[in-house]
This record gives C-alpha cells, structure tokens and sequence, in this order.
C-alpha cells in the first residue's frame, strides 16, 4: 500500500462514506455477537460520552496548571475507585490510557522502588505471576528487564500458593494476583498472596482490571466474592479499568497505590530540558482529556445504584449462559470463575472445541479460542441479556453438527488449533508472528484480502502452512 496526503482534502461527506465502508468488515458488537473488546452499557450512555469527550476533545491533561478541570476529574475519579476498592486516606494514584499501562507502571515502579533500597541500579529484580496472569506483565518483563517468572494454577484456575512461595528467591520483588483473571474468570487467592508478601517482605499487586468495577457490587449484592481489594493486609497496589465494567470511553484506567513512599517512583521529572521542567506522572506525556473527562461523568452518571442494578443483569445473564452450557452433554465451565468472565471446554475427548468454534461462527457468532485448556472466552455484558437463548440454541446445535460429521472437525480450522495448543517449537510460532506484524505495520499485509479480524485466535491462518511443515502430530 502506497498512498500520499491528498493534493486537495476529500469532502467530508466524501469521507464519511469511505470511513463506513472501511468498517464493513468489523465485529458487530451492536448485535451482541462479540464477547470481548466492547463495553456497552446503552445507547444512551454511549451518547451522553460522546457529548462529555467532545467537550473536552482539546484539552491536555499533560499540564495539570493550565486544565484544572482535569485534574479534579482525576483526582475525584481515583479517589472514588480507591474508596470503591476499601483504600484509607493513604491511597493514591493516577489515570492511565488502560489495563497494559497501569500494570506496566505498577511493575516499573516496583523495580525502582527495590533498586533504590538496594543502590543497585543494574539489579535485575524477578516478579511472580500466575500462568494465567495478563501478558501485559510479559511485556513489563521485556520493556523494563524484569525477570517474570511463572507459578501453575490449581483446578480452579487460581495461583497454587505454594507453588509461588517455591518460586520466591533473594532476587523476587512482587508477586501478582488476578481478579479476577482474563482466560477463565477466577479470583486467584490474594488473602493468601498478602501473607506470603508479608512473611518475605514482598510488594503485592492485584490486577483488578477486569473486577475491580464490577466484583465489589456483586459483593454488595450477597454473591461469594473472596477478597482482593486494600482490606488484604500485603495488598501494596492495584489496576483498575474504568473503560471496561464502569462503562467509561476508552481509554481510561486507574493505577492505585497503598501509600505515596510506592507512587514516588512512579513519577517521571527532568530539570535539564531547554523547554523547561518536565513532569509526568505516567507513560504518556499528552493525555486525552476526553477520557478523563468521561471517567468522571461515567461515575457521577451511574452512581451506585447504576452500577447496581447494572451487576443484577449482569449476574441473571451469566448466570443463564452457563446454565445453558452445562445443559449441553460434553460442556462444562472452566475453573471456577467469580464475575462476568468465564470460559467453557469440552468433557469429551470425542468434540473438538475447536471445530465448535467453526461452526458458531459460521452461525454469524464471534468467537474467542483460548488454549491451555483448549476452550471458548465468554465476556458478558448488558448487550448480551437478549440474546442467551439464541446463543445456547446455535451452541447446542453445533455440538451436534461436530458430533454427528467427523469431517468438520478433520478438514476446518480445528486442527491448527490443536496443533498450535500442542507445537512445542513455540519459538518458530512467534517467529513468524512477528513477520506478520512487520508486515501489517509496514503495509505489505493485505487487510482486506485477509478479510477476517487480526488477534491471537486468527493468526493461525497464516501460520496453517508453516506449521505443517513442521511434520507435528496431533
């Protein structure tokens, strides 16, 4: 693709057009036929943001001197959520663009806070993390030399304690808890976590960022909610998405922590630079006012008794779908989740998850594939509540379609699905990963002729080939 800045701007009528087809191709979330990626509370809340970030569509929360209004946005925003997760007057925090960030600067932080203690700015400090913990922490591990080592979870889907306190050495500076988790939904046991970090004198994380605006209602609400938030002695920060189940625009997340002596290390200063002091508080420099902006009218708008009324639904939606799933022979939920996230696998060696997955999207559906187990990703969210049965009835009727015809399951995309849940050369799956990326960053991949959404459930289509070569059976 080769293209240069128009000679003469198109109209925007003109515009608006090709901009419409360019999203033809996209998930229609609007339908309730995507289980990730969107969070939609209605219509018109939707609106009511669009207004809220327009109107502040050009002010910077760079500068907090020059728009006041953002910074009490910002700091009336964390102040909520820290309450919201049981912070006393200590806690303190900033927002971010989302999820990866806050984690990226817990982790960051952490890292400063140990080298600094140790004189050693060279020290190679290691993080404990469950399998299931978000890759974000991976990528920490890569951007900041954090050495991020891995503990197995239990039946359950949550971390074996044990497990990490095996793992914990001189050089281990944090551990990690999910709540809950992304693959399976399940709250990883941070009471436990808070007194191992006590005993070797370690930080604690909890990557909230999926739970921490949706579990404390649920608890509100008498559901069985372990607990994760500042009322765990050993809990020293936490991330928190308010663009996922507290409806805000993207992108907007909070990173909280128990006390400043942690945040000081967060934050970035530079006295040398010709254009003056520079201060940032997080990764970025410019940061979009609309999305602080809209954090807080999404707060103030909902209030508890949205939020509320708001888990009800959630709770009877989920509730139903995996009821509905359980009904079907050879189904069964993975772990043991707590919140709106959740995933199932197959009980029968005989069905293929994977060629299940073929045959809902063929139904229209858009499916999310996980591995280790091989299984299907359910987010629920309001869109959803209309739309249960007709998804267990096409889920139903799948599983008798792969049952009944072998062949689905032998010539469909299933096969490289397995074949990638068991590859052990993974080093050449990322390999060639990577030269798909370059190549959609540098405008050699054809998009359109691609014609299927790119995420790690779709990379296996280009990779199909590859893996054949390398001769691996099933």
């Amino acid at each position: 693709m080769s293209m240069t800045i128009p000679e003469i701007g198109m109209s925007r009528d003109e515009i608006m057009i090709e901009m419409s087809k360019a999203r033809e191709r996209d998930a229609r979330w609007e339908e309730g036929k995507i289980f990730s990626l969107v969070f939609h509370l209605s219509d018109e809340h939707t609106e009511f943001l669009k207004e809220v970030y327009t109107s502040f569509f050009h002010e910077n929360g760079l500068n907090p001197f020059a728009f006041q209004s953002l910074k009490k946005f910002e700091s009336e925003v964390v102040r909520m959520v820290a309450n919201l997760l049981n912070g006393d007057d200590g806690v303190v925090g900033c927002m971010t663009s989302g999820g990866t960030e806050s984690i990226l600067l817990a982790m960051k932080t952490y890292r400063d806070y140990i080298r600094n203690r140790r004189r050693d700015r060279f020290f190679i400090p290691e993080v404990i993390v469950p399998d299931t913990a978000h890759v974000a922490f991976e990528k920490a591990g890569e951007y900041f030399d954090i050495k991020i080592v891995h503990a197995p979870v239990d039946s359950e889907g949550r971390v074996d304690v044990d497990a990490v306190e095996r793992r914990i050495t001189s050089k281990t500076v944090a551990v990690v808890g999910s709540a809950p988790n992304y693959p399976c939904g399940a709250v990883d046991p941070i009471i436990e976590l808070g007194k191992l970090a006590q005993r070797y004198n370690l930080l604690l994380h909890v990557d909230a960022c999926i739970g921490g605006m949706v579990l404390p209602w649920w608890e509100k609400l008498g559901k069985e909610v372990p607990l994760f938030d500042f009322r765990v002695p050993g809990v020293t920060s936490i991330s928190v998405d308010i663009h996922k189940y507290g409806y805000s625009a993207k992108g907007a997340s909070v990173i909280l922590y128990k006390s400043i002596e942690f945040m000081r290390e967060q934050i970035f200063v530079y006295v040398n630079w010709p254009g003056g002091i520079y201060m940032s508080p997080g990764m970025l420099g410019t940061r979009p006012g609309g999305a602080i902006a809209s954090a807080w009218a999404t707060l103030m708008s909902i209030g508890e008794k949205g939020y509320m009324d708001n888990s009800k639904l959630l709770i009877d939606t989920v509730e139903r779908f995996q009821e509905g799933i359980r009904s079907i022979p050879g189904l069964d939920i993975v772990g043991n989740p707590c919140g709106p996230v959740f995933a199932y696998y197959s009980t029968d060696k005989n069905l293929n998850i994977y060629a299940v997955a073929d045959v809902m999207e063929e139904k229209g559906w858009h499916i999310d594939r996980q591995q280790k187990p091989p299984s299907i990703h359910q987010m629920i969210n309001p869109t959803h509540k209309d739309i249960v049965e007709r998804y267990i009835e096409d889920l139903r009727d799948s599983v008798e379609k792969v049952r009944g015809n072998r062949d689905i399951g032998r010539y469909s995309k299933a096969p490289t699905y397995g074949m990638l849940a068991n590859i052990p050369a993974r080093a050449l799956v990322e390999k060639e990963v990577r030269k798909m990326v370059e190549k959609i960053f540098t405008g050699e991949f054809d998009m359109e002729k691609f014609g299927e959404r790119v995420d790690g459930n779709r990379v296996l289509k280009i990779l199909r080939e590859m893996l054949s070569k390398l001769r691996i059976k099933k």
